[in-house]
């Protein structure tokens, strides 16, 4: 208890000391004197000014976390063999996070968590494990599984692609429908959802080019596109989709990186949003250790390639876009630190602020507006 009154106080000060709009959270490899859970930092979007980041909830190797839409709860995954999935209460004055339940994922490594856009419904998907979950989410934000799915197959490439690795899993905008990208088998999963129960049914597949290994699924705000990065194809695949069916059709798909760097060793991809403009996409490249933004075509969905931004640091597995559009929060997992870049509203461009924020490990950024 003390400990935490500790926090509080670090993270009231941190507050009061200027006029801050949002809250942003950190989900973190754990690491001995390096990082102990999810951190929590404020932001003030008018100045671009960040506040020292303090632990918001102590928790092994929490990856990936989600922000539930009533803003009163916070989900994450532990990204460990036996893997879990947690629900926290939010603490609407310090942004700190008291635990409601935790429940097993049923699969080695989950390393994604998402929840549908009502808030009804909480998805995750098991890397190792090679499957899938889903679960009720109650009014007091406690969650209860609805549903489990075991992914079979495998791809060419038989070191990364030797069995199935589920990377996310992502609702449709009409949440009637639940995207599962697997990096071992280039697929992406779709599950039919019944949103009042939280259960999913098997309801198909869009297959990807053999080798791409897609990992992160991202829509646009008009519901009508979505986008898959490809983890080892180090491209960004587009789809059509059609609401009613619930099918993906692929249109195009475009490189991260300059064609002069691709044959770079340790190259890999990892997280990608939609601007909620719906103007620009962003893409992780790991290794290359940039950012690449694409302008999106409104007529058609078409990537345009913009180009490819230093991250200022190493290992840029996750990041996030501030909940007014305005800056962008790159998450070096090599480096120990997270760099903010304020973004070009006419152009997608991102230019770096000079501010780099010390958080040991991070992997994931999530925004809450306050």
């Amino acid at each position: 208890m003390k400990k935490l009154t500790l926090l509080a106080m670090a993270v009231t000060a941190s507050v009061s000391a200027f006029a801050a709009d949002q809250f942003v959270y950190f989900g973190t490899y754990t690491e001995p004197e390096k990082s102990d859970g999810i951190y929590i930092a404020t932001f003030d979007s008018e100045t671009g000014k960040v506040g020292k980041p303090a632990l918001a909830a102590k928790m092994e190797r929490p990856s990936f976390l989600v922000i539930h839409p009533s803003k009163k709860y916070l989900f994450a995954v532990s990204e460990v063999k036996e893997g879990s999935v947690s629900s926290f209460k939010i603490d609407s004055e310090t942004g700190l996070l008291t635990l409601i339940n935790t429940l097993p994922t049923q699969g080695a490594h989950p390393c994604h968590v998402s929840t549908e856009p009502y808030g009804r419904c909480l998805f995750i998907a098991n890397y190792t494990g090679g499957s899938t979950a889903s679960y009720a989410i109650a009014d007091d934000g406690s969650i209860s599984e609805a549903s489990f799915f075991q992914h079979t197959g495998s791809s060419v490439n038989e070191r990364r692609q030797e069995a199935p690795h589920a990377h996310s899993a992502n609702a449709g905008p009409n949440s009637k429908f639940v995207f599962v990208a697997d990096l071992g088998t280039d697929e992406i999963v779709i599950y039919k959802l019944d949103s009042t129960t939280a259960k999913m049914t098997k309801h198909g597949v869009a297959k990807l080019k053999p080798g791409s290994g897609p990992r992160h699924f991202a829509f646009h705000p008009n519901g009508t596109k979505a986008y898959a990065i490809n983890e080892m194809g180090m491209t960004v695949t587009a789809f059509n989709f059609d609401h009613e069916a619930g099918t993906l059709t692929e249109f195009q798909t475009i490189e991260t990186i300059p064609e002069k760097n691709k044959s770079q060793k340790g190259l890999s991809t990892a997280e990608v949003q939609v601007h909620s403009s719906g103007r620009f996409l962003y893409g992780s490249n790991r290794g290359h250790d940039t950012i690449a933004a694409f302008n999106i075509d409104f007529s058609n969905g078409k990537l345009t390639k913009i180009g490819n931004v230093s991250i200022e640091g190493k290992t840029p597995r996750g990041f996030g876009i501030d909940e007014t559009g305005s800056y962008f929060f790159a998450a070096g997992q090599g480096s120990d630190s997270v760099a903010v870049f304020k973004i070009n509203e006419d152009t997608g461009n991102l230019k770096f602020t000079g501010e780099k924020i010390g958080v040991g490990i991070p992997v994931c950024v999530k925004f809450l507006q306050r």
